[in-house]
């Protein structure tokens, strides 16, 4: 599951050995206005076309495929430049939740690369806009609206069972000092599926296969 305005493309540098492995890619499909994150992963687990799968999400779809995990049976879930319960969010996500400063972001402005590219990878992106054109197609407003509220207001007290959780150490979004318990990836930034895809060839196989007993 992609990120936040994402779509599945961002996977495109991950290969993963077909003789292990079975990939099927999420997108995101605009949410209603009265669905929280719980009534629209009832709705995106219809999606999942395999029996007891291994979900993956980045960021907010790091959040996603966990509220899935509570509808569904899962091999594991592992979560990529996202968190695993709210005490992992940064200070000035908790500090919007109780102010609801996030309401007044210009999400009116999507089709702005730029600014929407700040809100999803957390990080100036002038210099490739038009590979951040390809990767950022849900420029929905309400959807943008829908998805910052459902972050800064997720509300999980505690990581599941079976999570990994993989974070770049320069992740400007949620930031690792945070984070506790997590693989770290050496300059690693919040865009590092798309960056560092060789990184996760060579250890998201194993990541996968690893019998894990919490």
């Amino acid at each position: 599951m992609p990120g936040m305005a994402a779509n599945s493309s961002i996977f495109d540098g991950i290969r993963l050995p077909h003789d292990f492995f079975e990939v099927h890619k999420l997108d995101w499909f605009l949410p209603h206005k009265s669905d929280t994150l719980v009534n629209y992963a009832q709705k995106m687990v219809k999606n999942v076309q395999h029996p007891n799968p291994v979900l993956i999400g980045v960021s907010f779809g790091g959040l996603l495929v966990q509220e899935m995990a509570k509808i569904i049976p899962t091999q594991k879930v592992i979560v990529i430049s996202s968190v695993k319960c709210k005490k992992e969010l940064p200070k000035k996500m908790i500090f919007a939740k109780y102010t609801k400063a996030h309401k007044l972001l210009p999400t009116g402005l999507v089709n702005n690369v730029e600014l929407l590219a700040k809100y999803a990878f957390g990080e100036a992106v002038n210099k490739r806009l038009e590979l951040y054109e390809k990767y950022l197609s849900v420029r929905d407003k309400n959807y943008i609206d829908w998805a910052i509220d459902n972050m800064v207001n997720w509300s999980q007290t505690a990581p599941l069972p079976n999570t990994v959780h993989i974070q770049g150490e320069l992740d400007s979004v949620f930031p690792i000092s945070n984070i506790p318990d997590c693989i770290r990836v050496k300059n690693g930034k919040h865009a590092m599926i798309i960056h560092r895809a060789k990184w996760f060839n060579e250890h998201l196989p194993a990541i996968i296969l690893e019998e894990r007993s919490s």
